[in-house]
């Protein structure tokens, strides 16, 4: 790394490097490998972030494991029942929505889904800078009795929330439209359409398919997702980041910092608890 800053006339001086012995693979099992690999980036970037020595820990490294190491160190807020993560959806005539969750809880109750509508919205003002936005939920159909059992019940809670602004069903059509700002849906799905979009990006890049819109897509220009939901500041960042998407990783960081992101959440969730 030294060489780098070097050859980019830049001062070392400005970093702190921290040298590890140990290494957790991409397919190792993650909480073997927190507890077993004491002496590994993730485990003491969670050291440090528990000891309040860094502000945000970002990592491309094995995802399973930055979860496990946020819930054993800095732990999810009181009140929370799963934390999340999302992905940014460009929208067709510009700017950004996002959907929640995208991997980390696959089987959702109702209520999981409803504190992922709190989460989103958080994020949404704070790191969007969008004024009220507008929370859809994923379903098979717009009507309030479409879906399956975990939709209907789910879209109940939600439009008994007076916290956001729940304006009903939507539909996978409605994605990339300007219907909703925020869309929730269950882990399992939401990374079945995270894939999707990251495949369907591929093909058109193979295609020589270049494009203004479909240029957004790629997931290095936003460089990462916070992990929403804990008691300091996270950020993954897809395992096959170069330098680009590491970048915007790091930018995105200081971004959550400055937007005290997990303090609001703890306080939305705090005033839900009185």
């Amino acid at each position: 790394m030294l060489p780098i800053f070097e050859r980019e006339n830049f001062s070392a001086d400005q970093f702190t490097i921290v040298h590890c012995t140990e290494v957790i693979g991409m397919a190792e099992h993650p909480t073997k490998a927190i507890q077993q690999k004491p002496d590994s980036s993730i485990s003491i970037g969670f050291q440090l972030l528990k000891e309040g020595k860094i502000d945000s820990f970002a990592s491309a490294g094995n995802t399973g494991a930055m979860l496990v190491g946020s819930m054993f160190s800095v732990k999810a807020i009181p009140g929370i029942l799963r934390p999340a993560i999302a992905t940014l959806l460009p929208k067709f005539k510009g700017g950004w929505g996002l959907l929640l969750d995208v991997g980390v809880t696959a089987d959702c109750k109702p209520e999981i889904l409803a504190q992922f509508a709190t989460l989103g919205t958080i994020y949404a003002e704070s790191i969007l800078q969008l004024k009220n936005p507008s929370v859809g939920l994923m379903s098979i159909g717009e009507e309030e009795e479409k879906g399956n059992l975990l939709t209907k019940e789910t879209h109940q809670l939600l439009k008994n929330m007076t916290s956001i602004n729940f304006i009903g069903n939507v539909e996978g059509r409605d994605l990339f439209n300007e219907r909703a700002d925020v869309v929730v849906c269950d882990g399992f799905t939401g990374n079945v359409i995270l894939k999707e979009a990251e495949s369907f990006y591929r093909m058109i890049r193979k295609r020589g398919i270049r494009d203004e819109y479909f240029d957004r897509f790629d997931f290095e220009d936003y460089g990462g997702t916070p992990i929403l939901g804990i008691n300091s500041n996270v950020i993954i960042a897809h395992g096959i980041s170069k330098a680009k998407a590491i970048k915007n990783m790091i930018l995105l960081s200081k971004n959550v910092i400055d937007a005290k992101l997990s303090s609001k959440i703890a306080g939305a969730f705090t005033k839900e608890s009185v």
